[in-house]
């Protein structure tokens, strides 16, 4: 009998390649993905240094169209679509109407009357059943999660790897926005000014099919900048130095955007009615019992996940959302809740490790300045 993870866990289109290039594999979201190649420091910095290529082909992807389109993503998520042109990109949240969050996504201006929303792989099936069950204004709704594979090649040498299998010119590609056409000769490619590290670069999605041609084409136009194939694990590292929150650890059913800092990406314009708008009114106005900070570590020692947060007397004022150790600072940091007097930055907190009390800063993220 196969072990249970080889027996539950899906697989992205790339998975036998990770394989060939000797990739320890983990389950993450519901598949079997690459965590490292070689470690994680040595793909963290190539990354910051050179360019590194993600298989995130385990993102789930849902497409909303039809003419009640807008209005649906309208309701359903809290920044403000209205009018957005195409080839625009959105980040933004769905809520429970408690204020908890659903999930954190994007939304991508397709066509006129088209959106793809790009949601985590670990809550594609939560966030597919919300979507229909909230559908209320008789949009078009299609989990194309299967359809579409998705790569991140990211870094400062990410632009000139791409430019070679590319005639649109990337330059013309803003922060948060994207076009379509054909790069390594695949066509209906998008390739979009997006990323979860904070070293620039690009995401491209595009038909399972062309996986293995793209990833290919890809290593051998970067093979002069010393390009490399990057796990899960150097992805996580580079978005906690850049402060960018992951859902089931920093965001989930109990947070709200404004617990977590993200009130710019909950628009309380006029007309846009989204789920809990109400409370999330409330808490912008009275404030919050809880904000999220970023910390770096005074004492030697690495913040994880479910740790206390204490203030000088030892008493509780929060708790660890995402810790590690930065390899580019090469000191503890992580993200935690606290009540509000303790979120100023300049703040001292103490995180609790096996009954001793490790001092560390509260600071303002991104902590890799």
């Amino acid at each position: 009998m196969k072990p249970e993870t080889e027996m539950s866990n899906k697989r992205t289109c790339l998975y036998d390649r990770h394989v060939s290039l000797g990739a320890k594999i983990s389950p993450f979201g519901g598949f079997d993905m690459p965590i490292q190649y070689s470690d994680i420091i040595s793909e963290h910095k190539a990354v910051r240094n050179n360019c590194g290529v993600f298989d995130v082909s385990h993102m789930g992807e849902i497409t909303i169209s039809g003419p009640d389109a807008e209005r649906y993503v309208q309701y359903i998520f809290t920044n403000d679509i209205e009018n957005a042109p195409i080839g625009k990109i959105y980040y933004g949240m769905m809520l429970y109407p408690d204020g908890g969050v659903v999930d954190d996504l994007l939304v991508y201006q397709y066509e006129p009357e088209k959106y793809m929303l790009v949601v985590n792989a670990s809550n594609m099936e939560k966030d597919w059943n919300w979507c229909v069950s909230h559908n209320t204004e008789g949009a078009e709704l299609e989990n194309s999660s299967d359809n579409i594979a998705q790569l991140a090649i990211q870094g400062p040498k990410a632009i000139s790897v791409l430019q070679k299998l590319t005639d649109i010119d990337l330059a013309t590609i803003p922060y948060y926005t994207f076009k379509v056409g054909t790069f390594a000769s695949e066509e209906n490619v998008i390739i979009s000014n997006t990323g979860y590290t904070g070293a620039g670069g690009f995401e491209l999605y595009f038909y399972p099919s062309a996986a293995d041609s793209i990833w290919k084409a890809i290593f051998e136009a970067g093979e002069e900048y010393g390009i490399k194939p990057i796990g899960l694990g150097a992805r996580d590292t580079l978005r906690l130095e850049m402060g960018f929150c992951l859902y089931g650890n920093d965001l989930d059913d109990t947070t709200s955007p404004i617990e977590a800092g993200l009130g710019w990406i909950t628009k309380f314009v006029e007309g846009k009615d989204f789920v809990n708008r109400p409370m999330l009114e409330k808490q912008k106005a009275e404030g919050v019992t809880r904000k999220l900070v970023g910390f770096e570590m005074v004492d030697r020692g690495i913040p994880r996940h479910g740790y206390e947060l204490v203030n000088a007397e030892g008493e509780q004022v929060g708790v660890v959302t995402s810790g590690t150790m930065s390899p580019v600072l090469k000191k503890g940091i992580g993200m935690g809740y606290v009540k509000p007097e303790f979120a100023k930055a300049g703040t001292d907190i103490f995180i609790k490790v096996r009954n001793k009390n490790l001092k560390a800063q509260v600071v303002k993220a991104p902590f890799r300045k």
